[in-house]
């Protein structure tokens, strides 16, 4: 199958189908002539107003995060501590403020552990603000496509999301962290 980009009807999916489908999708950076990119193995979603842990709980909207009220398909990044940039991809439609993180991505040929955190794939796509708002969708610098690559439900995990104890047990409880386990390779067995 030849690489699609994903469209915006993708992103207007509900926020929790899109972040189980995001495995095995691949986000493309262009930096000049060269593109870099990976495969979506961890997200996390956040429903919005109702979600404690989201920064649009309770109807907020400040200037951090205004741009999670438009439609799907946008960047929402934003730094946290001070020194690690975070990509959200906005879900939805417009006004209704839902976000996946991105948290992993698998890079072929490179070190296991070159985007195996929130931070560290902003360091490997060469993130930073002035992706803030940028459309996936029809965007020449960065968009996330689909290869055909099948994820089989069992290959999916859900636990907890991480970091947000803050939220109180019932948000921070929710399995709304989704992580693609490796392929399971078969070999053939010792004496056969």
């Amino acid at each position: 199958m030849k690489a699609r980009r994903l469209g915006r009807s993708f992103y207007f999916q509900p926020t929790l189908k899109v972040a189980r489908e995001l495995l095995g999708k691949y986000i493309v950076r262009k930096v000049g002539s060269e593109k870099l990119s990976g495969k979506i193995i961890e997200t996390e979603a956040y429903v919005g107003p109702q979600d404690k842990a989201s920064h649009a709980y309770g109807g907020k909207v400040t200037p951090r995060n205004w741009v999670e009220y438009l439609a799907g398909g946008r960047v929402y990044i934003y730094l946290v501590y001070g020194m690690y940039w975070q990509l959200n991809i906005i879900t939805g439609q417009a006004g209704k403020p839902e976000c996946v993180l991105i948290r992993a991505l698998e890079v072929p040929g490179e070190d296991k552990n070159i985007a195996s955190g929130p931070g560290k794939l902003c360091r490997y796509l060469q993130l930073d603000k002035s992706f803030y708002g940028e459309d996936l969708v029809r965007s020449k610098i960065m968009w996330v496509e689909d290869r055909g690559e099948q994820v089989k439900p069992g290959r999916v995990k859900r636990t907890p999301r991480i970091g947000i104890d803050y939220a109180g047990t019932y948000w921070s409880q929710k399995k709304w962290r989704f992580l693609l386990r490796p392929e399971k390779t078969s070999g053939r067995q010792k004496g056969s």
